[in-house]
């Protein structure tokens, strides 16, 4: 438990923004977990995130206790580019899923870090994502970032969140573009008839902003293209939709356009 007083608060402020002033170690979310735990209290009495404090209130902060992960650590060969006290950054390879959901078994991401980090990663993603940040889809191969602490975890959340980051990836498309580059931006929003997909909206009220920029790498022949693409949004398959709304999707996307002929 801690307990402070109040100090230098101009008029009266909502309790959970004092906080987050006065506590820069812990999360956004583990204050609104202590608060709706009813943790936080004044003068012997539970206060809501929308409760005002003033110079003086003598507060009382206690943290809700870590459940522990039911899921089951297992051991899977990871390839780990960078890691230390904070994060590591991992190579996902095609083919794995990055967190537990309906249909994955004990395979995923999160069952390999679990073994790889014995328990140390943050809690803020819940117990069914630790210190998982951001993702990448199953059969896209790429760097994933994953915080060991719930500061780390802030943090790389708030550069995603800022579109702080370059996020790049290389892709292999279908033909070849008749630009050498070029910019989609074009809002995404969920397929109308098929739910497990994505497509390019028009309806502002169905769809969101997003843009991917790309360049042409290297062409092969007419039959196929290495496109670099920079993406400036991260929506749900935005790359494969972007590129598919060209007439180039990636090569193997059957869902997004690729047929074998092409």
């Amino acid at each position: 438990m801690i307990k402070f007083t109040v100090e230098e608060v101009n008029g009266r402020e909502r309790v959970d923004k004092y906080l987050v002033g006065v506590l820069p170690e812990l999360s956004r979310a583990g204050i609104q977990r202590a608060l709706e735990a009813g943790l936080v209290l004044r003068d012997g009495e539970a206060l809501t995130k929308n409760c005002k404090v003033m110079d003086g209130d003598e507060i009382e902060f206690s943290q809700p206790e870590v459940v522990s992960t039911e899921l089951s650590a297992v051991s899977i060969p990871l390839t780990i580019i960078f890691e230390d006290e904070h994060l590591v950054a991992i190579n996902k390879e095609s083919g794995m899923v990055v967190h537990p959901g309906a249909g994955t078994g004990e395979d995923t991401l999160v069952h390999a870090l679990l073994a790889h980090c014995k328990g140390g990663l943050s809690g803020i993603g819940g117990v069914e994502r630790p210190g998982i940040v951001h993702r990448l889809d199953r059969e896209t191969s790429g760097l994933i970032l994953v915080a060991k602490t719930d500061t780390a975890h802030r943090g790389l959340a708030e550069l995603f969140a800022e579109r702080n980051l370059d996020k790049e990836y290389l892709a292999i498309v279908a033909g070849t573009p008749e630009l050498l580059s070029g910019s989609v931006q074009k809002m995404i929003g969920r397929h109308p008839i098929h739910r497990h997909k994505m497509s390019v909206v028009e309806d502002e009220a169905k769809g969101r902003h997003a843009r991917t920029d790309w360049q042409v790498v290297e062409r092969y022949d007419k039959a196929f293209s290495l496109l670099r693409c920079q993406i400036h949004t991260g929506r749900t398959h935005q790359i494969r939709v972007h590129l598919s709304s060209l007439r180039h999707p990636l090569m193997g996307d059957s869902i997004y356009g690729y047929r074998p002929d092409h």
